[in-house]
């Protein structure tokens, strides 16, 4: 991929650099994805984002169009990961369906850790499926997990029944949905959720440039 198909946030200097990809609706530029990279970025991380080819093609047409089949997304990443210097000097991740794309490879790619913003455990209504669990079970990669307490596609209760390997951590956002946004009632704002996020996320990353 060309430099000029990624959004940076951070110094170039930066010890580490987090790739991040979005989830199946929003770009790249989407607000949480912004608020998400610009309140990382800084010191020893770089954040850097990029879109997958089928929202490419949104902004290209103007038109709506559904997700790349899984091949096509997990090649996209393999780019990603190529063109920033490989996995050893990258932690991956990304929204939902970008940081369950980004688990897939984590192990293959070797890469240094794995964010996932709102984990799609499994669709709303439905029971976890093995095929979004199975790789998980059997991850090396050090992973981040950060999740909504009431996220539709993996709840609390749901999560912590499934018995994930201690290199997998989560991080629970209180009364958060599958952006973390809570309800007025809880007496918290999407803007603290996402503080809290982005707190976890930075704490964890913290632990790989040891």
């Amino acid at each position: 991929m060309e430099r000029d198909q990624f959004k940076f946030d951070g110094p170039a200097s930066a010890r580490l650099t987090l790739v991040l990809a979005h989830g199946a609706g929003a770009p790249m530029d989407s607000p949480f994805m912004a608020t998400v990279a610009r309140g990382l970025a800084g010191g020893d991380l770089r954040v850097a984002r990029f879109d997958f080819p089928y929202m490419t093609g949104r902004r290209e047409h103007r038109g709506r169009s559904v997700p790349d089949r899984e091949p096509v997304l997990l090649e996209r990443w393999r780019e990603v990961i190529e063109s920033l210097g490989g996995g050893r000097q990258l932690a991956i991740g990304g929204k939902s369906l970008g940081g369950r794309i980004a688990s897939m490879l984590a192990d293959e790619a070797q890469v240094r850790g794995l964010v996932c913003l709102g984990y799609p455990f499994h669709s709303p209504g439905k029971a976890a499926s093995d095929a979004r669990l199975k790789h998980l079970k059997l991850m090396r990669t050090p992973t981040l997990i950060v999740q909504g307490t009431r996220d539709s596609f993996g709840s609390r209760t749901e999560v912590e029944s499934y018995e994930l390997p201690r290199q997998i951590r989560v991080a629970w956002i209180d009364d958060g949905d599958h952006s973390f946004k809570p309800r007025a009632r809880s007496g918290r704002t999407e803007q603290q959720n996402l503080a809290a996020a982005i707190a976890a996320v930075h704490d964890f990353l913290k632990t790989l440039l040891h």
